[in-house]
């Protein structure tokens, strides 16, 4: 049941990605990557808070959790399209680009996951204290 959970949420996730990475083509046409560096920014603040509010709350059998956090968040975000978007700005000679597009996904990546886990864990402490058990 695991493995068909994880499935299902790796599809809902990569789909997701795409249809957020098509509508970023839409409408932004620079040469930087902006649909995979949002996509990964919120893909690193949605785990963030998953892991320290969802998850804590125990209401939900640990197959759903692997399916909703490696499977959908697993999928819909992307550390290859992130490498081979990075080589291209370097083999383009945009330097300056790579340069911005790392250090923006690194650090980025942390500031967004850091905030989800502040938020989940805000919001779980709030939630505890007033003995409630709503998402």
């Amino acid at each position: 049941m695991n493995y068909l959970l994880v499935g299902i949420g790796g599809v809902i996730g990569s789909l997701l990605r795409y249809y957020l990475g098509e509508f970023t083509h839409s409408w932004w046409e620079y040469h930087f990557p902006l649909g995979t560096l949002l996509i990964n920014l919120i893909g690193c603040f949605v785990l963030g808070w998953f892991t320290n509010r969802v998850v804590k709350l125990k209401l939900f059998h640990p197959h759903v959790l692997a399916g909703l956090g490696t499977g959908l968040v697993g999928s819909f975000t992307t550390f290859s399209t992130f490498s081979v978007e990075t080589v291209h700005l370097i083999q383009s000679n945009s330097w300056a680009s790579a340069f911005l597009y790392v250090l923006l996904s690194l650090f980025g990546g942390l500031l967004m996951s850091w905030l989800g886990y502040e938020l989940g864990h805000r919001s779980f402490k709030r939630i505890h204290k007033n003995g409630g058990e709503a998402l």
